[in-house]
């Protein structure tokens, strides 16, 4: 089991990294490993130490 470190990134937020690989199995990444353009995602406390991460579709930039 691959752990992920939480990161402060400023006074209101803290963020994860998504490991690579899961990303390139969605589709999101291109040829050189970057990401292809901007992507929204849902996320939701689903219970003690439980989230759920969700790709939302259709979003206009």
């Amino acid at each position: 089991m691959a752990l992920n470190k939480l990161r402060q990134l400023d006074q209101d937020s803290v963020g994860i990294t998504l490991p690579k690989d899961d990303v390139r199995v969605e589709g999101l990444l291109d040829e050189n490993g970057q990401l292809q353009s901007d992507h929204h995602v849902h996320i939701r406390h689903v219970g003690d130490g439980k989230w759920s991460v969700e790709l939302v579709e259709g979003l206009e930039p």
